[in-house]
């Protein structure tokens, strides 16, 4: 943590509103894109993101200095969306932005553009297969780089379940991609063969 950010939690844990202030506006947009990527819903994602927001200031003597901050707060983010998720009883819609994220910025190519968005449909509909505290896991660990042991202490669970949470769910979703690339193949196949008039 830099010396601005220390500082702004030492005033906070000392009571000072303006400090943890900084501390929100420092973190907001990692804990609303956590929050997005969860719940899928733009409108639910601030709600979170609020709530998020006003556990850790409620909760924040027990905040431990050893570990750092972004990823105490980004457990509680974990932690209240996985709760929502459950209450509804309803899959986790998944990740707009994934390739948006991970590759770079290019000249427009409308084709690209395409291909892109049918591929975070299709990555959409593989993530609402998994459970919450498997989606929890693997956003935590391939969009924020959360370690194993962060993962482990983000979601209550020991390092043995989350490396055994993310093969399977890894295996799940390879499993899924190639079972729906297959099916897209086959219809493109037949849209070739068909007898044009």
């Amino acid at each position: 943590m830099s010396n601005p950010e220390t500082e702004w939690l030492q005033r906070s844990l000392q009571g000072d509103e303006d400090a943890f202030a900084c501390l929100v506006e420092r973190y907001q947009n990692p804990v609303f894109n956590l929050c997005y990527r969860m719940l899928g819903d733009e409108f639910e994602a601030e709600d979170a993101a609020q709530e998020t927001f006003w556990r850790a200031y409620q909760h924040l003597q027990r905040y431990d200095p050893q570990r750092s901050f972004i990823t105490w707060l980004l457990s509680i983010a974990a932690h209240y969306c996985i709760d929502q998720q459950r209450k509804k009883h309803m899959p986790i819609l998944a990740i707009d932005d994934l390739l948006e994220e991970t590759l770079p910025d290019q000249a427009p190519d409308p084709e690209r553009k395409t291909s892109q968005t049918e591929e975070q449909t299709a990555m959409r509909k593989l993530l609402e297969t998994l459970n919450a505290q498997d989606r929890a896991a693997i956003v935590l660990r391939y969009w924020y780089d959360f370690s194993e042991e962060e993962i482990a202490r983000a979601l209550n669970l020991s390092a043995s379940a989350v490396k055994s949470r993310l093969f399977r769910s890894r295996q799940a979703l390879a499993h899924q991609w190639q079972v729906e690339a297959a099916k897209t193949a086959g219809k493109e196949r037949k849209q070739d063969e068909s007898p044009a008039f």
